[in-house]
């Protein structure tokens, strides 16, 4: 089946750069399957032609699983009184530290639930140890703070932040996240871009009522932000949360809006996500041949990697060393190869501060 002229010629648009609607952007995701190959490819020149064909490795350690949120999807929902709650030691968070840099890797994601046990003096405290003891670079994922904590944040040395908007969708965002408002999400992220940290965002795909219209708003955000990276994943519902047993759409439609976000962001750093390799074996290469740049394996140490259970699967991801390792492999066999560099996005000029 040969693509038609209207999608060709939108695809065509989308590569060389041009701008794009959200009609248009729309009518993209929903193309027939059999077309698919064909939007992947696009993105996939697009990321060989702006960001190479480098990968880059983030090594998440999940340290605390306390959350005050009661997001209807997350298994660790402050509603879930079946999760068993840990928080990691500040020695064993920094021994996992050290042991990513042993690993070669450049960069240490600190990752959590909203936990208010780690003041911003906490948090900063830590920050300084790891940055004096392993020289990694820092990035942060522990939700909303208030401002002048990402401030004291990024004084203290952490480089990046990464806080993903969920969805576009006013009305979809505050149902799936009670007490939280989507433009105070969207003020924190403008907020944190503009201190000079490598700002991170993304969405879910497959939620309940989202359409195509609102992916592509998901999309287009992302460009006005001018974000540095890019994480979209599936939708994966937690079985102990008020939205267990619905259905989600494969990794299909995942792919289609990773490759989008490719052609609309040109140079961001995307990864091939663990949802993605919790909904199919090879879900991290399709990423990866669709216009990803960036792989996160989770360095949380036993038992806390099974503990900190956001959807069903994700404990059974296999250890880092062999996930480097079997990447590795299957990196050679699609022509690209790990790079174990910090990966500074691009369009990052210098750091800056406000006072």
């Amino acid at each position: 089946m040969s693509i038609s002229d209207k999608v060709e010629k939108l695809l065509l648009r989308a590569e060389i750069g041009k701008a794009l609607t959200r009609e248009e952007i729309a009518d993209l995701l929903r193309m027939p399957p059999a077309w698919a190959f064909e939007l992947f490819a696009a993105a996939d020149r697009v990321r060989k032609n702006e960001v190479g064909d480098a990968v880059f490795l983030r090594g998440i350690v999940e340290f605390s699983n306390y959350c005050t949120r009661d997001c209807l999807y997350c298994g660790l929902r402050k509603s879930n009184h079946a999760i068993t709650r840990y928080r990691m030691s500040n020695d064993e968070i920094l021994h996992r530290a050290e042991y990513i840099r042993k690993t070669g890797i450049s960069t240490v994601v600190l990752q959590s639930g909203e936990d208010p046990f780690y003041s911003s003096d906490k948090v900063c405290r830590l920050i300084e140890k790891i940055r004096k003891e392993t020289k990694l670079v820092v990035t942060l994922s522990i939700g909303e703070r208030p401002l002048e904590d990402f401030k004291a944040f990024y004084q203290a040395g952490a480089e990046r932040y990464l806080l993903k908007h969920e969805t576009a969708s006013r009305a979809l965002y505050e149902y799936l996240r009670p007490g939280c408002l989507l433009k105070s999400r969207v003020s924190c992220l403008q907020f944190i871009k503009q201190l000079g940290f490598e700002t991170g965002t993304g969405n879910m795909v497959g939620l309940p009522g989202q359409t195509f219209e609102t992916l592509a708003d998901d999309l287009l955000l992302m460009k006005s932000l001018n974000a540095d990276m890019l994480g979209i994943g599936p939708f994966i519902p937690h079985p102990n949360t008020p939205l267990a047993g619905m259905e989600n759409d494969g990794i299909d439609l995942t792919i289609r809006v990773l490759a989008m976000a490719r052609l609309l962001t040109r140079n961001t750093n995307i990864p091939a996500t663990t949802a993605l390799a919790t909904l199919h074996p090879q879900g991290r290469i399709f990423a990866l041949q669709a216009g990803a740049n960036v792989v996160m394996p989770d360095f949380t140490p036993e038992p806390y990697r099974y503990y900190y259970n956001i959807y069903p699967g994700k404990e059974k991801i296999q250890s880092p060393e062999i996930m480097v390792r079997e990447m590795t492999e299957e990196l050679y066999k699609i022509g690209r190869y790990i790079d174990f560099s910090a990966g500074t996005n691009l369009n990052l000029d210098h750091r800056k501060i406000l006072h």
